[in-house]
């Protein structure tokens, strides 16, 4: 969806003369309406079967969605325009672009948002109860699917803006956030896939530390930086699955 919605944006701004952020805002509106769609019309008949069936049907996705933009915007690798000023500033002798400040404030503002929606907001409540005990979410008079929907909105919206922060450093192609999506998954899960909180701090130290590593170490460079996210991976889920700032749950029989 983070692709499919970048394309779009791409369009808007590209071919129908708009200018970034009135784009940006649209493709926000679409992608949120997208992720509610799919969840009622693909999601919602089979949510309630086995996992396994909605992760198949969820790479289906993919899969589609990924045809799709081959078949409406090719396979060409395009150029995306930054959002934010062009040059660098120096903090403490070190150069840091606009670009990369501004990618840093709207995730960072985007965790801020979220985390307080789901803390403090009766929609954002009841979508973490429809998500973590569905069964007595209902009791309570929770509307269960269309909570889920949101979920789905609220997602697509997410990974609409993930999109279009990547796509002027990554280039836009259908395939561009499968290395990103590595990536994030591997920050998620040091820094614990419950926790906003972690997610940010993992990714902090997941790119610190790849960046060292591809720096220092000959071997590693920038070819073998993807293979050492997916160790990252296999480490966390041996060690310590519940990642630095996650919580380990027990359940008592």
């Amino acid at each position: 969806m983070a692709m499919f919605s970048t394309y779009i944006a791409w369009t808007l701004t590209t071919n129908h003369g708009i200018s970034y952020w009135p784009a940006f805002a649209i493709t926000l509106v679409v992608s949120f309406l997208g992720g509610v769609g799919v969840h009622q019309a693909v999601i919602r008949p089979v949510e309630r079967g086995p996992q396994i069936r909605v992760v198949i049907i969820t790479i289906g996705l993919l899969l589609l969605l990924n045809g799709l933009a081959f078949w409406i915007w090719s396979g060409e690798v395009r150029a995306v325009s930054s959002p934010f000023p062009a040059g660098t500033i120096d903090i403490g002798g070190v150069a840091i672009s606009w670009s990369d400040i501004g990618t840093i404030a709207v995730c960072l503002s985007s965790v801020l948002v979220v985390s307080a929606f789901f803390r403090f907001t009766k929609i954002g409540l009841a979508m973490r109860a429809a998500a973590v005990n569905p069964s007595e979410a209902r009791l309570v008079g929770v509307r269960v699917p269309w909570m889920l929907g949101l979920g789905w909105g609220l997602a697509a919206t997410l990974g609409a803006i993930a999109g279009m922060l990547t796509a002027p450093n990554v280039f836009l192609d259908p395939n561009m956030m499968q290395a990103v999506l590595i990536y994030a998954f591997a920050a998620a899960l040091l820094g614990g896939i419950d926790s906003p909180i972690g997610a940010v701090v993992g990714g902090l130290i997941l790119g610190v530390g790849l960046n060292l590593l591809g720096t220092y170490v000959d071997f590693v460079g920038s070819e073998l930086k993807l293979p050492a996210a997916l160790l990252v991976i296999l480490g966390v889920l041996l060690l310590r699955p519940a990642g630095l700032f996650g919580k380990t749950v027990v359940k008592k029989v």
